[in-house]
Parts: C-alpha cells; sequence; structure tokens
C-alpha cells in the first residue's frame, strides 16, 4: 500500500479528502484514474475547482500540474466544464 503523499502534487489536505471519499492508496488512485476520482471528490466537495482535477491528473502521471500537456489541460477542462451543466 503505497501512501498518497508519495505521489507528485498530492499534499496532506489533498490526501485527507482523497481517503475521506475511500481512495486511501496511490494504486486506487491510479486505477480509479483522475476523472473518476475527481468526481467521488467534487460529490463531497464541491468547492474543489478545475486545478484539483490539474492536481490529480499529474499525481497519476507523475507530473507537475502545471506542466501538464495543454491538450490534456484542454481535455481536463471540458470534462469540468461539462460537469458544472
Amino acid at each position: 500500500m503505497s501512501e498518497l503523499t508519495s505521489m507528485k502534487n498530492i499534499g496532506k489536505e489533498m490526501e485527507k479528502k482523497l481517503t475521506s471519499v475511500g481512495i486511501d492508496t496511490s494504486e486506487k488512485l491510479v486505477n480509479l484514474g483522475a476523472k473518476q476520482a475527481y468526481l467521488k471528490l467534487k460529490q463531497t466537495y464541491p468547492e474543489i475547482c478545475l486545478v484539483h482535477l490539474y492536481t490529480l491528473e499529474g499525481a497519476i502521471s507523475n507530473t507537475e500540474f502545471n506542466c501538464l500537456s495543454e491538450d490534456k489541460k484542454k481535455e481536463l477542462k471540458e470534462f469540468s466544464d461539462f460537469l458544472k451543466k
């Protein structure tokens, strides 16, 4: 079982939120994927935003969230925008 905080972009606060929605290992986060993890978080923490989605994707891909490709950021933004409808 790998600690979530060993992943890029995941600090104690994000770890606490992820754990509260049943994502308590890095393996669970990777298997679930950023979008599904974001959906779970959004149900409990409606205030989370697009940056959180970038953070999750960065953690899964072992990339700083601000270094995600423009294509990936666009895809994630479209997903986030869709959820707002």
